[in-house]
């Protein structure tokens, strides 16, 4: 039986062995393989053991050919025939033989089924539960670690308490100063917008002081360090997870809690408070440009009405939410870090994933202490 169109015959050279001869030009598409009715008659046919093929004309041959041979294989196998490669091209049978060293997975082409709506909410609610349960455990750790540390007993070096101190506060200084005189500058933009109405620009001062130092200033701050600061450590965990210097450390008898996350929290905790009133002191003098500047108002006025309008409680609750604030952005960095996969990809994934989980703790909290600090009458 002959196909002039691809260059294919199906001779019956023995009793027991079906001879495919190929010739011509072997360029063929993916879609437009030659069919395999006239094999599997020839198959059908009582007595054939062996398939053997014959490509001493054949010129050309693409990919095309490979997916040809490998229909035939697949049919050959199902009918409990030999398929011999020896009268195959070189380059073909070494291809072809790769491609059957490991069989193809079972359903593997099969189009993947769209799980229902109602499964794919229990699979998020089950991922959010065991997320939850990792979060709790890593805080649990986090606060024994502290306690030991208070008792003494905490295993860490001081000097890489100083660097993250160092890389936390000193380093971090340029980019608090440009955030937080904008951030002032702003709030003193929209306020005169306003307050020229009535009249009433003075009350910039006020309006710059109260919010800088009871809510934006802490707030930037923290959100600057989880920026900042919070995807560095989620990176720098990331990436001692994947050259495995974490399990070393639990491997020494290393608790890598004290050693890795407490000196970073400890750090942060320090300097966030520092960084808080140096944002706050940022943002009124970026008010008092904008004040000084536009409104007319002069410089011993605005300072005047700044100082009646302030006092410590002020600064106190924005530095007590910077400290809060700290102790966030550094458990949100090192539990992903900690978290990180063993991929190159998954120490980017577990920064990201730091930043977002430590401004999300930051509005949290911060409406919660808000809200708390309103009822109270602080």
């Amino acid at each position: 039986m002959a196909d002039d169109t691809y260059g294919l015959k199906y001779v019956v050279v023995k009793q027991d062995t079906l001879l495919v001869q190929l010739y011509g030009s072997w360029e063929v598409s993916d879609d437009r393989q030659p069919a395999l009715e006239a094999l599997k008659s020839s198959l059908k046919k009582n007595g054939l053991r062996k398939v053997e093929f014959d490509t001493r004309k054949m010129s050309t041959w693409n990919s095309g050919l490979l997916t040809f041979l490998l229909n035939i294989h697949a049919l050959c196998a199902k009918n409990h025939i030999e398929m011999t490669r020896s009268g195959l091209p070189k380059g073909v049978e070494r291809i072809l033989s790769l491609a059957l060293a490991v069989p193809e997975k079972k359903d593997a082409r099969t189009t993947p089924q769209r799980a229902p709506f109602v499964d794919k909410v229990g699979a998020w609610a089950i991922e959010q539960g065991g997320a939850a349960v990792e979060m709790i455990d890593f805080i649990g750790k986090v606060f024994v670690a502290s306690l030991k540390m208070l008792r003494g007993k905490a295993r860490f070096r001081t000097s890489d308490l100083m660097l993250f101190i160092q890389q936390t506060g000193a380093q971090a200084l340029p980019i608090v100063t440009l955030i937080s005189l904008l951030v002032g500058l702003i709030l003193a933009f929209v306020g005169a917008v306003q307050l020229q109405m009535f009249g009433a620009q003075i009350y910039v001062a006020n309006l710059v002081g109260l919010a800088m130092s009871r809510e934006m200033g802490a707030m930037m701050a923290g959100i600057i360090m989880a920026g900042r600061t919070g995807a560095a450590f989620a990176a720098q965990l990331g990436t001692m997870q994947v050259n495995e210097e974490i399990d070393a450390f639990k491997t020494m008898g290393i608790d890598p809690i004290e050693f890795l996350v407490l000196p970073r929290m400890l750090a942060l905790v320090l300097m966030m408070p520092l960084l808080c009133i140096y944002a706050d002191l940022m943002g009124i003098l970026g008010g008092a440009l904008v004040g000084i500047g536009m409104l007319d108002i002069s410089a011993v006025e605005y300072y005047i009405q700044t100082k009646a309008s302030l006092n410590l409680t002020h600064f106190g609750v924005g530095v007590f939410k910077s400290a809060v604030f700290g102790i966030l952005v550094a458990i949100a960095g090192c539990l992903r870090g900690m978290q990180c996969g063993r991929s190159s990809s998954a120490v980017g994934d577990a920064a990201t994933s730091a930043v977002v989980t430590g401004i999300v703790f930051i509005i949290v909290s911060d409406a919660v202490m808000t809200i708390i600090f309103t009822i109270v009458g602080i």
